[in-house]
């Protein structure tokens, strides 16, 4: 009589779905050491390679390779784009358009006239450029700096509206997390202070993100009362 144990059976299939999981795994190149590391670079070419390459002024040959991957890497990095992992992908591609329009605008962020020059002090958020300024009539106060705004379902709103109330230590009451410098303009959407990059995808939750400098210049020139002007459309939305 054969006997088979059920703790054999369960050794064969365990070693059988870790093969699989092998064969199966992204391909990555690993850091060298005398140690295993955690993965650090893809080896894949990404759907952007050849747009990516010309932005960062690599060879443009279309194909993955380990300098490639280091440089995305670094401006994924820089820019706080994830996963850092080299991978040429729509979202760096996305982030450096963005910057790429972000620096065409300047210290003349207004130039095509979107945002109203006859209100007086308003500030204005441009989301298709990520970009926010405050001026007076047609005179540029402070910026352009960049901003975070509302990820895909949760668009920051577009319109004219008013700053009405004010916070400078606020918590959100919804999401539970740090709001400094808070100035709310349409409904539960506000300007204030974050600790993550301009750039790390998705998004907000349609507040416009800024970096903590910005936040507090623009706690110092805005008022409740003053207007805000949000028009474009994010990219990704």
């Amino acid at each position: 009589m054969r006997v088979t144990t059920t703790g054999g059976i369960r050794l064969r299939r365990a070693l059988a779905v870790s093969a699989a999981a092998l064969t199966a795994a992204p391909a990555l190149v690993l850091g060298t050491g005398g140690s295993a590391q955690a993965a650090t670079c893809t080896t894949s070419t990404g759907p952007y390679q050849k747009q990516v390459e010309k932005y960062l002024h690599r060879p443009v040959d279309g194909k993955q390779s380990a300098a490639d991957c280091k440089a995305i890497r670094s401006f994924q990095s820089t820019y706080g784009v994830t996963p850092t992992i080299g991978y040429a992908g729509p979202v760096t591609w996305r982030t450096m358009k963005t910057i790429t329009s972000q620096k065409a605008a300047g210290k003349n962020p207004n130039k095509a006239r979107k945002c109203p020059t006859n209100k007086g002090r308003i500030a204005c958020v441009d989301l298709t450029r990520q970009l926010s300024w405050i001026q007076d009539g047609s005179k540029l106060k402070f910026g352009p700096v960049p901003v975070r705004t509302g990820r895909d379902k949760y668009e920051t709103r577009t319109g004219l509206k008013k700053v009405y109330w004010r916070h400078i230590d606020h918590v959100s009451s919804i999401y539970h997390v740090r709001m400094p410098y808070a100035q709310f303009f349409d409904g539960g959407q506000a300007f204030h202070a974050v600790g993550v990059k301009m750039w790390n995808p998705p998004g907000s939750h349609g507040c416009v993100n800024m970096r903590t400098a910005d936040a507090k210049t623009y706690w110092k020139l805005l008022r409740n009362g003053d207007e805000v002007y949000v028009y474009g459309r994010k990219p990704g939305t």
